[in-house]
């Protein structure tokens, strides 16, 4: 006998039977895939249908098999809330039916949180939970915490949905600084009697962020507010914000203006001035509140005084008659005691206590070196500055030498002297007889070695700078020896003083040695005398 044939025999000897899997009440969430089996027993050649207890869609796809009938509910939906019967007749003559009931609910996904954007502490905050596709919602439970504390309840055990639906609980409240960071919890519960499913509670949590401030802004100065010059200084500025404030440094500086410094929480100087002391500003900026907050702090810059400023207007170097300005500033803290005057004590200047001198049409006496003196109870300093006054020739002598009597074949030495700034320059030339005048020397100082006859004339000494000139002139006699081996023609020295072209006769000194004696008519001393 084969397989089967023992089969069918087997089957013969059994009795007729049915059952559907899964049995009894059957707990299904929308959304999955759901499938009922009719199977048999002791029947050769069964024969299935599905319908529902209310004759409704069955709402699924039935595939029937030799010995079992399958009914497919992909997915399932709220359609499928029913009664299931399964009918099977066995050949033609027995039949037999079986029922399962399925019951639906729907809970797939964790709550979803959303916080208003722009969240800013005092102001008003929106938190909404949402529970997406859940069903039946006459079953849900919603608890807003914040931490552990419970912000909200809600039951919806008054709605009347037949279908899944997303339900939203919103939650308005102020809140504070000191909820930022907390946890922002939603926990939703489905909770359905006598049926089992899992998980019955679903839970999203959210940290909560607020924008606030900027507030409680301070400014902290290291090593502190006074300070000596030359030391570091750092100055920090917090402040409270969310998001992190943009913070501007600035400085009032006089006629209430501002100067703008850095962008940076941390303002360092390396070597303080006495510039540097003065109100500090650092302004806290929230991009988000749109609000801003200011504080500021005062600083203070000691130590010895440091001359800024020893300037001479229009320059250094000035010429004569010019309007002169000298001027002194310094700084310190406390403020110094500055005095500004003249260091040459042959001047007829008096010492000047204030920090400016004004010299109308200056003089070559304005001349020289200027000092200025800043002192305070941390020290003194102490600068120059040297006044530079231009001028043309002046005063400008003629020196002979020996000023004795002068004898033929002597040597005779003039010299040329004359004051200017920049110094002259000095030149000699003689008159000659014929009115012209020649270039004799570039020395100051002129020297006529074997005096003779040949050597009269005048003698003129030019003093020349940029600025000017200045002539003077000594006109010089001279006599040839007389006949007597002892006895000599004195000499004849006239000085006389010119200025720029003209010379002009202002002395004529006469000076005779001994009394001449000679024979004949012709008398020098009276000759040389008829020329004076």
């Amino acid at each position: 006998m084969t397989d089967l044939e023992v089969y069918w025999k087997a089957a013969a000897l059994k009795a007729f039977e049915m059952e559907i899997i899964p049995a009894g009440r059957i707990v299904a969430q929308i959304g999955d895939t759901l499938i009922l089996t009719c199977n048999t027993t002791g029947c050769a050649s069964p024969s299935f249908s599905w319908r529902t207890q209310m004759d409704s869609p069955l709402g699924g796809k039935v595939s029937n098999y030799r010995t079992h009938s399958t009914l497919t509910m992909d997915p399932v939906s709220v359609v499928n809330s029913h009664s299931y019967l399964c009918t099977v007749i066995c050949d033609g003559r027995e039949i037999k039916e079986k029922s399962v009931k399925i019951e639906l609910y729907s809970f797939p996904r964790d709550p979803v949180i959303e916080i208003s954007q722009s969240l800013v502490a005092g102001e008003p905050a929106t938190v909404i939970c949402k529970i997406p596709d859940v069903y039946p919602s006459d079953h849900l439970e919603v608890v807003l915490k914040k931490d552990e504390h419970v912000l909200h309840e809600k039951h919806f055990l008054e709605d009347d949905s037949t279908n899944t639906e997303t339900k939203t609980v919103t939650y308005t409240f102020h809140p504070t600084v000191e909820d930022i960071g907390k946890e922002i919890t939603c926990v939703a519960k489905l909770l359905i009697a006598n049926m089992d499913f899992e998980p019955k509670e679903r839970t999203s949590s959210q940290k909560f962020n607020a924008n606030f401030g900027p507030q409680n802004t301070v400014i902290t100065a290291s090593p502190g507010n006074s300070l000596m010059e030359g030391d570091s200084l750092n100055l920090t500025c917090v402040t409270q914000s969310n998001p992190p404030a943009k913070i501007v440094w600035s400085k009032y500086l006089a006629e209430e203006s501002i100067q703008h410094l850095i962008k940076n929480n941390v303002l360092s100087i390396p070597l303080v001035h006495f510039n540097d002391s003065g109100r500090y500003i650092c302004e806290v900026i929230n991009l988000v509140t749109n609000k801003r907050e200011k504080a500021t702090v005062d600083i203070i810059i000691e130590g010895a005084p440091v001359i800024t400023k020893l300037s001479i207007e229009p320059s250094t170097t000035v010429q004569e008659g010019e309007n002169v300005t000298i001027q002194c500033s310094a700084e310190s803290n406390p403020p110094p005691k500055i005095i500004l005057r003249r260091k040459s004590d042959n001047a007829d200047m008096r010492p000047y206590s204030a920090r400016s001198i004004l010299l109308p049409s200056v003089m070559f006496q304005n001349g020289g070196d200027y000092e200025c003196l800043a002192e305070n109870k941390f020290g003194k300093r102490k600068s120059e500055i040297t006044l530079n006054v231009t001028y043309g020739p002046r005063n400008t002598m003629i020196t002979v030498i020996p000023t004795a009597v002068l004898k033929e074949g002597e040597t005779v030495t003039m010299k040329c002297t004359s004051s200017g700034n920049p110094a002259p320059v000095i030149s000699w030339k003689i008159k000659k007889a014929t009115g012209e005048s020649e270039k004799i020397s570039k020395n100051a100082t002129l020297t006529i070695q074997n005096l003779k006859s040949e050597d009269l004339g005048l003698y003129e000494c030019e003093a020349y700078n940029q600025f000017g000139k200045e002539e003077k002139a000594v006109k010089l006699y001279v006599q040839a020896r007389l006949e007597e081996a002892d006895q000599m023609i004195p000499l004849i020295i006239a000085f006389s003083s010119v200025a720029a072209v003209a010379v002009p006769a202002v002395a004529i000194l006469i000076y005779v040695s001994r009394q001449a004696k000679i024979n004949g008519s012709y008398s020098l001393v009276k000759a040389l005398r008829l020329k004076v």
